[in-house]
């Protein structure tokens, strides 16, 4: 009985896309479903960084990468379908890929708009419905996943349109898990506080000692670390989640528990 228990947290056999690859969150979470058995499928935009990754995962033979552009829908179409057709059919699938614009809500223009909600949800949501496809999800069912952030639920200055962006992830799934429920394939986001990665560290506060001290003190636990989020992720992407679905878990240092 132990051993089973343990092993519901394994990824052993399974076939799981990660996009947002090469960097932070994205990177972690693909080293570490690696280490734990899985399969993948890694997307990014840079190739140099994309290699990086392969080079840190187990086995690098057994993954494929693919130099990408989430954006591009019908270049997306083709590679799941070439995965598909070199690995089998897929059993998970995290959205991590993304944007983080901060900006005064006064200076937000339509383009802007389009741009940061084109990669944060169209993009993902493109994917995923292209990934739960019969043709390209296993039978017995999957699981997706969806990095939003601690701001699609929680308000900040600067923060509206990226807030916006992760707010429709955290609401989108609450019916895409009921709508697909029947067909045993779960969804479900994962809301970070602030993480160490080089994309919060390239921000305008993490460039001025007050004002990073400021949103440290935000989380009672302080920031957080990529890990914390590749081990929640490989959690939900596991049969030990099996009843668990249309959940928000909010992985934060306590920032929104204040």
């Amino acid at each position: 009985m132990i051993n089973s228990e343990i092993n519901a947290f394994a990824l052993q056999n399974k076939n799981i896309v990660v996009t947002g690859a090469t960097s932070g969150i994205g990177k972690q979470i693909a080293i570490l479903c690696s280490k734990l058995g899985a399969s993948l499928i890694l997307l990014g935009r840079n190739e140099e960084r994309l290699n990086e990754t392969m080079k840190e995962l187990q086995t690098p033979e057994n993954h494929l990468a693919y130099k990408i552009d989430i954006n591009d829908y019908d270049a997306i179409a083709d590679i799941v379908k070439d995965a598909v057709a070199k690995k089998g059919k897929l059993h998970g699938l995290v959205n991590c890929a993304g944007v983080s614009p901060t900006m005064p809500f006064r200076t937000t223009s339509v383009t802007k708009m389009e741009e940061v909600f084109k990669t944060n949800v169209i993009a993902a949501m493109n994917l995923t419905k292209l990934v739960c496809k019969p043709a390209n999800m296993v039978n017995d069912g999957g699981s997706v996943v969806f990095v939003a952030s601690v701001m699609g639920t929680v308000g900040e200055v600067g923060k509206s349109l990226y807030g916006m962006s992760k707010g429709a992830l955290v609401a989108g799934v609450k019916s895409m898990a009921i709508e697909y429920a029947p067909k045993n394939i779960r969804f479900n986001t994962i809301s970070p506080g602030v993480v160490v990665t080089p994309m919060s560290m390239s921000s305008e506060y993490s460039k001025d000692p007050d004002k990073l001290d400021f949103v440290t003190k935000l989380h009672p636990l302080g920031l957080g670390v990529p890990q914390d989020i590749a081990q929640a992720t490989t959690f939900l992407l596991s049969g030990a989640s099996r009843w668990i679905t249309g959940v928000d878990l909010k992985i934060d240092g306590g920032y929104t528990a204040k």
